[in-house]
């Protein structure tokens, strides 16, 4: 049996506006989520409005598809998805 690898990316424009419903979503589908990686600019004195999530997705294809359309509905929210 081939292991597949497939990852998920998310683009947020507006991480105050945005992150909450994206929160809820990746809750929502948690058990297919293995890996999560969250990634903005911040220094001293600046911190990113933009963001950007990387998942490494598991289980039932159909639960991911479904993560990926709800996230997709999302208004400001981006997505691409990699898979090996």
């Amino acid at each position: 049996m081939e292991n597949k690898f497939t990852i998920l990316g998310i683009k947020i424009n507006d991480r105050i506006k945005e992150a909450g419903e994206v929160q809820k979503v990746l809750t929502r589908y948690g058990c297919s989520i293995k890996t999560r990686l969250g990634l903005h600019e911040v220094s001293d004195d600046y911190c990113s409005t933009s963001g950007l999530i990387i998942l490494e997705l598991t289980g039932p294809q159909s639960d991911q598809v479904k993560l990926h359309d709800e996230l997709v509905k999302i208004p400001g929210v981006t997505t691409k998805k990699m898979e090996f």
